[in-house]
């Protein structure tokens, strides 16, 4: 059933395993959809990179209301679709949930799906209307998958019956009969949407937006996500034209526009344009692309402001990079970068000590952000508050507290805290070199390339397919397994793990002798903005942006003497912000 269903429903041949048994589909466990049934619970992709689906899947729930009212909306659905000249596929699980697929001749876009089956999942209690309303999450299980609760999806007629069904699906005329025949239901989902408040950009979001070569988190969403304000935006043809102005207005090309779109990427904005026959959509999107520069020129005129351009005749240009407040610098950064790099090869060493365990990995992030924040400020004293290496790690600012207090206090440490902060100011901790492994650090050849902490994509595809990869980055030749195994210390099973996810998103590839290398043409950072890890990483900036100004303004209440400013009142809050904010710096310079 997997191999001969799965392929012809899914709106693209991807597919999510639940490790957990059934409970979550992450997206790093997305892989290549195969017609091998996987020994994981598995469920296809509902809408493809263009923002479009070639069946509607309507998901009845047994966990809502029953078994009984599951029975009687499928027989309902069933009723409905025979009217309008439907065929269908039906399956059923050990649950006693229900799966009704509807294919299509002509792919439809996911605005028009999610309007049919929110349409619906008013009219019956158990549909769960989730599966059609998220472009980049949206799946489901097909026939012959396994599940959860033991067992497999299984057919409610023949296998040859549904292959005929998926074989020869519906056409845009019947189709057009569905849509037509809930025309009221349809309208009333559109209405209530007009009534829903909509998250409005930030502050933050609109400061984003005036920066060179970024757009505002509002619209990248919008691109990503094909939800937009329905009181501001009345089509699909606004809300594509606002996305293409605000693309124009940060500096994007067509052909930055035009990557997004093909890699998936931006799949709300593609849908949009899903509307058009294959041939046109480069057409139309050339006119709109026209449409939205003479927009910007109407706006802002023929005049271009010079961004180098001095304020005054002794200010720096903007594009020059400021200096690093509060930390201490030598001055002979070669000499600190010798150190630094010697201070690497300790820390391989001491990894070995860290068993593979959240806290373990954890730590180890924690001291890469260290070293990636004294190569930033070329001294090996590091004065990047909590906050700052929590968004460097993927990590929230406490825990990265009791891993920089766990740090400090082991024996022979790596990280010494030097001075507590105070005011504004960070903790101040030194890199130092234990005894032990000094010589043997100071005869290891140096590791070439930049210590990295947690880069953004890796937030979502984990910490050990980072640590391999990195392993792959760095070596000269490719490796085996257990290669992999012996330079990362992590288990067997965790190397073969992380090996299939980055392998999965084409990030590593493996030749017949059975070696691993990097695929150098695929992108983190493109490939981080497909998964959408961006939004997260703006997302944390944002709320210890305002952590930020919290601390400020309790500090410009109360702080009216030094010793004031030295030992604040208790009245402060600090289950919530403990320790003084830091400089973002390291934040700002990892991030941007």
């Amino acid at each position: 059933m997997w191999a001969a269903l799965a392929p012809l429903l899914a709106g693209q041949p991807r597919v999510r395993l639940s490790r957990d048994g059934g409970k979550s589909y992450p997206q790093k466990y997305e892989r290549d959809l195969t017609e091998g049934l996987p020994t994981f619970p598995a469920a296809v992709r509902i809408f493809g990179k263009d923002g479009t689906c070639r069946a509607i899947f309507l998901d009845f729930d047994s966990s809502v209301a029953g078994i009984d009212w599951v029975e009687a909306d499928v027989r309902a659905v069933q009723s409905w679709l025979h009217r309008c000249g439907a065929r269908w596929i039906e399956d059923f699980s050990p649950n006693g949930g229900r799966h009704v697929y509807i294919p299509l001749e002509e792919r439809v876009t996911f605005s028009d799906a999610r309007d049919l089956v929110e349409a619906l999942g008013n009219k019956y209690r158990s549909l769960d209307k989730t599966p059609h309303q998220n472009l980049h999450h949206g799946c489901i299980r097909t026939p012959g998958a396994r599940h959860r609760s033991g067992g497999h999806q299984e057919l409610a007629m023949s296998l040859n019956l549904a292959y005929d069904v998926a074989k020869r699906p519906n056409t845009s005329t019947i189709w057009q009969a569905m849509t037509a025949d809930l025309a009221e239901e349809i309208a009333a989902v559109k209405a209530l949407r007009l009534e829903r408040p909509f998250a409005q950009p930030t502050a933050a979001d609109t400061a984003a937006a005036t920066a060179p070569g970024r757009m505002s988190r509002a619209m990248e969403q919008l691109a990503r996500t094909g939800l937009y304000d329905a009181n501001r935006y009345g089509t699909d043809s606004e809300a594509r034209q606002a996305v293409l102005v605000a693309a124009a207005a940060a500096g994007l090309s067509l052909t930055d526009v035009q990557r997004r779109l093909l890699q998936g990427n931006w799949p709300g904005l593609a849908s949009f344009y899903a509307r058009y026959r294959a041939g046109h959509r480069s057409k139309s999107l050339q006119r709109d692309w026209v449409k939205a520069l003479r927009y910007i020129q109407k706006s802002h005129g023929d005049k271009q402001a010079d961004s180098n351009a001095r304020k005054s005749p002794t200010s720096a240009p903007p594009t020059q990079a400021g200096g690093i407040q509060g930390v201490s610098v030598s001055s002979h950064p070669d000499a600190e970068h010798r150190f630094i790099r010697t201070w690497r090869n300790a820390l391989q060493f001491r990894e070995q000590r860290y068993k593979e365990s959240r806290e373990g990995l954890g730590r180890r992030m924690v001291l890469r952000a260290l070293g990636e924040a004294a190569h930033m400020s070329a001294s090996r004293f590091v004065e990047f508050g909590s906050r700052s290496i929590a968004v460097a790690t993927g990590m929230d600012h406490t825990t990265v507290q009791l891993h920089l207090k766990a740090i400090r206090a082991e024996k022979d440490a790596l990280a010494t805290l030097v001075e507590q902060g105070r005011g504004t100011k960070a903790d101040l901790y030194m890199l130092t070199i234990p005894d032990d492994i000094k010589a043997a650090a100071e005869d290891m050849s140096w590791r070439k390339g930049k210590i990295h902490a947690l880069r953004p994509v890796f937030r979502e595809l984990g910490i050990p397919a980072a640590l391999v990869y990195e392993a792959l980055e760095h070596s000269p030749a490719a490796l085996r397994s257990v290669d992999l195994v012996r330079t990362t210390r992590l288990s067997r099973t965790a190397v073969t793990e992380a090996l299939e996810i980055l392998a999965a998103w084409n990030l590593v590839t493996r030749s017949k002798t059975l070696q691993w290398t990097i695929v150098a043409t695929t992108s983190l950072k493109e490939l981080a903005e497909q998964l959408g890890v961006l939004e997260a990483v703006a997302r944390q900036l944002r709320k210890y942006v305002q952590d930020r100004i919290i601390w400020r303004e309790w500090l410009s209440k109360r702080a009216h003497t030094a010793a004031e400013l030295l030992s604040p009142d208790d009245d402060y809050p600090w289950h919530l912000y403990e320790g003084p904010p830091e400089e973002w710096t390291l934040s700002h310079l990892a991030f941007a």
